[in-house]
């Protein structure tokens, strides 16, 4: 799988930690992020994301800044991505089932990186429902 990954100042080390899990499970990973602690605007690295998401070069996002909303309002600006903001792994599942999100948001500053990882894996490895869901899925995209 294809996936994009952005973070700002609040995300290098998860960013890393996630990258490292990905590649060892044989994902290809674009990197967008910041490695450095350094202030940067997390709209430069989520724009890139949801760029590709809408070009089609990356499955899947993951998007990481302190709280994890900035990231997820830029990153949602692109009519292609539906990102949703994740703090537990379950969370992340019912965005995946139930409104089919394709990109993830991570709040650095209210998780851990195993916590970030867990998140990730289940945001990978859960499937869209479907069904119910689809008739709201297509209502959030604006013509």
């Amino acid at each position: 799988m294809k996936i994009s990954i952005g973070n700002d100042h609040a995300g290098p080390a998860y960013k890393q930690a996630i990258v490292k899990y990905l590649e060892e499970k044989g994902h290809t990973v674009t990197n967008y992020g910041t490695d450095s602690f350094d202030s940067v605007d997390y709209p430069d690295f989520a724009h890139k994301v949801g760029t590709d998401i809408d070009e089609g070069k990356a499955d899947l996002g993951i998007v990481i800044c302190g709280s994890g909303n900035g990231i997820a309002m830029t990153a949602n600006k692109h009519q292609g991505v539906r990102c949703a903001l994740c703090w537990t792994k379950e969370i992340a599942e019912l965005a995946r089932q139930h409104n089919d999100a394709n990109v993830v948001s991570i709040p650095a500053r209210f998780t851990s990186i195993e916590q970030a990882i867990a998140i990730v894996e289940a945001f990978l490895n859960t499937a869209f429902e479907g069904g119910r869901h689809q008739n709201r899925v297509n209502k959030i995209t604006c013509a």
